[in-house]
């Protein structure tokens, strides 16, 4: 059993940054793909970001392109998503996601086999 932990939110000025953390207990990660996805007010969850087990692939939805970079650090135990130009739209819930089968498709359809409980991530205009 992995657990997932997310940290990192808060608020912040429409344009600023923000690095948000994923720690990993429980088991290594070193195999599996990790990921983000976020969950805003009155919406449906929208995949974010994912990285396969190295690091060397790294996925991201339209919105976040060139914006947002998701990074892991294996031997902490850590996956991070670095964000800039943060926009109002970008007010979620942030979830972090993983699959122990290095699957990245499991993130992108929204359906990991582990998550956390999410950080708050409120951009102001």
């Amino acid at each position: 059993q992995v657990q997932l932990a997310e940290s990192g939110g808060g608020l912040v000025q429409a344009g600023g940054s923000l690095r948000l953390s994923c720690a990993a207990s429980g088991r290594t990660i070193s195999q599996y793909a990790m990921g983000w996805f976020r969950q805003a007010p009155g919406k449906e969850r929208e995949f974010v970001a994912a990285t396969d087990w190295s690091g060397g692939s790294k996925y991201y939805a339209g919105t976040v392109r060139g914006r947002f970079t998701i990074s892991r650090d294996n031997i902490k135990n850590t996956v991070d998503l670095q964000m800039n130009s943060l926009k109002v739209e970008d007010t979620a819930v942030y979830y972090c996601a993983a699959d122990p089968q290095g699957l990245i498709a499991t993130i992108e359809n929204l359906s990991p086999h582990y998550w956390g409980k999410g950080t708050l991530v409120t951009v102001s205009s």
